[in-house]
């Protein structure tokens, strides 16, 4: 089989096209044909060494999967040979990736592909769709009627965590930076979009809440955005984080007794804790799509496997328009 290997941390350069023996599914592992994977900033900073979170070379990256069930190990009874599946199967640590056209993965961290998306759609989902869910469903416990703020909601994770707080019956406001990325964020439910490089704080906090903030913060974003946020936020309110690694000014959480909660999708896999979770997590997700009420946006560029470095590249450049996706047997 045909894989995309790293033997060494650093730029687009250190994939190398290989050929492997296709592996065996060990107990309670699935092999996958895969059929796309996408690529999540994550995956460049591992592939650059920015974060020590590579697995042992030569080393398979990118945990976003979609593909066909081809084989299953002794003690899997959840799957079988022919099944549709996605998931986020790891390209960190001691568990391998999604750049070749067969991988290995836990069982339990996989679920059935929703039947509403197509593979490149399901392949785009895992990473970003469990870090909102988290964030907003088991973190914030979102409730219909709530305003929700996402700070960068046509971003990566931002843009599903826009259906996700909509399709909780909250209501939604997007931060943008521009009117295309505003168009995209109403089209995926939106009631309401900031452009926050022309409207302060203080201008949107009481234009949309008369002055009294958001009940849930989620922040895409991070840096300023996330002063931002406090800022932002109703007394009592929750804020989520997912790019946290700044120094910031802890005053406003305590002047209006705010929880700040930060979430990091690829802990189990780091720190330990129970990779079932993803699973469950993911099967929920799935729910969510085939009743249309969550749909990745894709970037419209297209990448073969061997063209794994230019997507990358793309995600470094900031230019991409939707989630990237490699595509491996579609």
């Amino acid at each position: 089989m045909k894989a995309m290997l790293i033997n060494r941390c650093g730029g687009v350069d250190v994939f190398e096209e290989a050929t492997l023996t296709r592996p065996h599914p060990g107990p309670n592992e699935v092999r996958i044909r895969v059929m796309a994977t996408s690529v999540n900033p994550i995956d460049c900073k591992i592939r650059a060494g920015a974060v020590p979170l590579s697995p042992a070379f030569p080393a398979l990256l990118q945990g976003d999967v979609a593909g066909i069930v081809d084989a299953v190990g002794d003690g899997v009874t959840s799957f079988a040979a022919g099944d549709a599946v996605f998931g986020l199967i790891g390209g960190l640590r001691s568990h391998q990736g999604a750049l070749a056209e067969y991988v290995l993965a836990d069982a339990r961290l996989l679920a059935r592909k929703p039947d509403a998306l197509d593979m490149v759609e399901a392949a785009a989902l895992p990473v970003v769709a469990l870090t909102a869910w988290e964030g907003l469903i088991e973190r914030a416990r979102v409730s219909p009627g709530q305003g929700v703020l996402v700070q960068g909601g046509a971003g990566g994770v931002g843009h599903i965590a826009v259906q996700i707080a909509r399709a909780a019956g909250c209501r939604v406001t997007a931060t943008v930076s521009g009117k295309e990325k505003g168009r995209l964020a109403r089209r995926l439910g939106a009631d309401e979009v900031v452009y926050y490089r022309d409207e302060p704080v203080a201008s949107y906090v009481a234009r949309l809440t008369g002055g009294r903030g958001f009940d849930v913060v989620f922040d895409s974003v991070g840096g300023a955005s996330l002063d931002a946020s406090f800022a932002a936020a109703a007394p009592g309110a929750q804020v989520v984080a997912i790019a946290a690694r700044s120094t910031h000014d802890l005053s406003p959480l305590h002047g209006k007794g705010l929880t700040l909660s930060v979430v990091f999708s690829l802990s189990p896999f780091v720190h330990g804790g129970s990779l079932a979770r993803v699973g469950e997590r993911l099967a929920r997700i799935a729910q969510l799509a085939d009743a249309g009420l969550l749909r990745p946006h894709i970037d419209p560029h297209t990448f073969s496997l061997t063209q794994v470095a230019d997507a990358h590249r793309l995600v470094e450049s900031g230019g991409a328009e939707g989630k990237v996706v490699v595509r491996v047997g579609v």
